[in-house]
């Protein structure tokens, strides 16, 4: 694995000053981390955004996939900064058309996303953005669908990794050398 540079700490202090802890959701145990406060904070969001672009440019993405739900967020701002195309990676049948599906386990059962057949072309490097990384999941099963769609990935890149779940690990192998780049390790 290829791991980038890491962000300033000043940038790392300012989004975790507007990550909020929920705890006990969305089950008990659980300490959700809700991006809400940043999103509403234009110099927060504003450098967030900006910090992902210019990994899309670094990496030459030509195409930034964003994952259900908050991924899109995140990724279809920082693909129209980096001057690159959005493609959302969709829960199973919310997609129109004919689509690419894989499906995954997740902690409390399994799941399925998808993509358009024709989201890519060959030509294409995809850098795959989300929120969080917990336990590689859904981003293991985006890669798949990626290079099932006949593409490249250029990378993955979270604002934040839960490193106690595991996700890295997971998706290390699945990854082949592209790099993986983490805003925030907790």
């Amino acid at each position: 694995m290829t791991t980038t540079e890491t962000p300033s700490a000043e940038l790392r202090e300012l989004l975790l000053a507007h990550i909020r802890d929920v705890p006990d959701y969305p089950e008990p145990g659980v300490m959700f981390k809700d991006i809400t406060p940043l999103l509403a904070d234009p110099g927060a969001f504003g450098a967030l955004v900006e910090a992902l672009a210019e990994l899309c440019v670094r990496h030459g993405a030509t195409k930034v996939v964003g994952l259900e739900a908050r991924g899109f967020i995140l990724a279809a701002p920082a693909a129209v900064r980096a001057g690159v195309g959005f493609v959302p990676v969709r829960k199973a049948g919310k997609l129109p058309g004919t689509v690419h599906g894989q499906a995954y386990q997740l902690e409390y059962g399994t799941a399925e996303i998808e993509v358009h057949t024709d989201a890519f072309t060959a030509d294409d490097r995809v850098l795959v953005i989300d929120d969080v990384l917990a336990t590689g999941g859904t981003a293991e099963a985006a890669v798949e669908l990626i290079r099932r769609a006949g593409a490249t990935v250029a990378g993955l890149t979270v604002m934040l990794e839960l490193s106690f779940l595991g996700g890295r690990e997971r998706l290390l192998p699945v990854l082949g050398g592209a790099p993986l780049d983490v805003l925030i390790t907790v």
